[in-house]
């Protein structure tokens, strides 16, 4: 009996040595026939990202930072693995010596969310080659391998706001108080006001369009004066902005009359005034375009998209599996047709109610585009740029029926639409 139950014991001991063996064996036969991956890649994946974002203004009281501060928390909330970190009041100066320290507690991806302060970025691209970094396109599109540039097509959202507008004016009379020419203003201006005057054409109004600068994004007392100024001397009876403080919505306020919002949802998210003033905002969703670059890294992708121009008929499920297009237009957490005033809906006749949602649906959708539908006849007025001057007044620059490229859109639309006022 000892004897044979030794030999049951050895025979056990071999049936494990050999079956150890066959799953060995099997382990590196699944291995050699898995796809290749660097080591670095899958340390990456598991590991996930750390998103940096370097703001130009303050995050709190702007639209423009706060919402590019929103995106990187609702990144943050739907990616676990990815962590989002930010500094405020970045100048060109201070871009890459911070983008430096971020490097070194772990930023994997490095934004500037102004192209004055995002451009030196592409500096340090070379030194850090596994660091992402990406700045918001104004009319510069230098792009490296890891150096991103992106913006989103918030013209799409500024045409259903120009149509809003345009048929709320009662003096006919729309102010805008804007920053100062440059690539971003012109697409955004010029998309509002081709809303503006398509809602004039339905309508048989004449409506004149006022824009005067302030000279930079964030000046509240400048922007504040320039509001007072359209208001007392030029009429205006609605009021919007490009630039990022809340002085002109507070003018809009004080004066009774009709505000339009910019960048954010401002009476739902912010919190700033009500309907009885907003009429109507833009949401822009940064993280839409903050997504696809965090998909990229955390793919390991070592050749990621170089230039994002994200619209309205691409989206993001957030965390709370609400999906998001780039940008739309929202007023007090409504959207689309709903987010017009309650206040104000009395004073938009039925057609413009109508048309703004055929085309926010069509846009939604890829179907329509107000650049592609429209003439680009130059007012005389812009910004020149290296070997591209404003072309003369009354140049048809681009015909109806025909959508300009991406490239043309983000580098060379340097000129105001033919009929707005800029006012010294």
């Amino acid at each position: 009996m000892k004897g044979k139950l030794l030999g049951e014991k050895a025979i056990t001991a071999l049936r494990v040595v050999v079956i150890s063996v066959v799953l060995v064996a099997v382990a590196l036969g699944l291995a050699m026939c898995a796809p290749s991956q660097p080591a670095e890649v899958a340390e990456e994946a598991a590991e996930g990202a750390t998103l940096a974002i370097e703001h130009f203004s303050v995050i709190e009281g702007t639209t423009w930072s706060g919402a590019h501060d929103r995106a990187g928390k609702r990144i943050a909330e739907k990616y676990p693995n990815v962590e989002y970190v930010y500094r405020e009041e970045v100048g060109p100066d201070a871009a890459v010596p911070y983008a430096e320290e971020l490097i070194a507690d772990g930023a994997s991806i490095v934004v500037g969310n102004a192209e004055f302060m995002g451009l030196p970025l592409q500096e340090i691209a070379d030194k850090y080659p596994d660091t992402y970094f990406a700045s918001v396109i104004a009319s510069d599109l230098v792009t490296k391998r890891n150096f991103i540039r992106f913006f989103p097509r918030q013209y799409q959202a500024l045409y259903l706001e120009g149509l809003i507008a345009g048929a709320l004016t009662e003096t006919g009379n729309i102010g805008i108080v804007s920053a100062f020419p440059s690539g971003q203003v012109a697409r955004r201006q010029n998309g509002f006001y081709l809303g503006v005057q398509d809602a004039a054409e339905l309508l048989g109004k004449d409506i004149t369009v006022y824009v005067q600068y302030v000279g930079d994004w964030y000046l509240p007392a400048e922007e504040r004066d320039i509001a007072k100024t359209l208001v007392t001397q030029y009429d205006v009876d609605v009021l919007t902005q490009q630039t990022d403080s809340a002085s002109p919505l507070d003018v809009a306020q004080e004066e009774g009359i009709w505000f339009v919002g910019k960048d954010m949802d401002i009476v739902g998210f912010y919190g700033w005034s009500d309907t009885e003033t907003v009429a109507v905002s833009f949401d822009t969703r940064w993280e839409v375009l903050y997504e696809s670059i965090v998909k990229d890294w955390l793919a390991g992708e070592k050749n990621p998209a170089t230039v994002l121009y994200l619209g309205m008929d691409d989206t993001m499920v957030l965390a709370d599996g609400t999906e998001v297009p780039t940008v739309d237009i929202m007023n007090d957490n409504k959207v689309g047709v709903e987010a017009i005033s309650p206040s104000a809906r009395p004073s938009i006749p039925d057609e413009i109610v109508e048309l703004v949602e055929k085309r926010r649906e069509q846009m939604l959708n890829g179907e329509w585009d107000p650049f592609s539908e429209h003439a680009f006849v130059s007012n005389g007025t812009g910004f020149a740029l290296e070997n591209l001057p404003i072309p003369a007044a009354g140049t048809e620059v681009k015909p109806a029926g025909e959508m300009p490229s991406d490239e043309w859109l983000l580098s060379q639309f340097n000129f105001d639409l033919e009929g707005m006022v800029i006012l010294e």
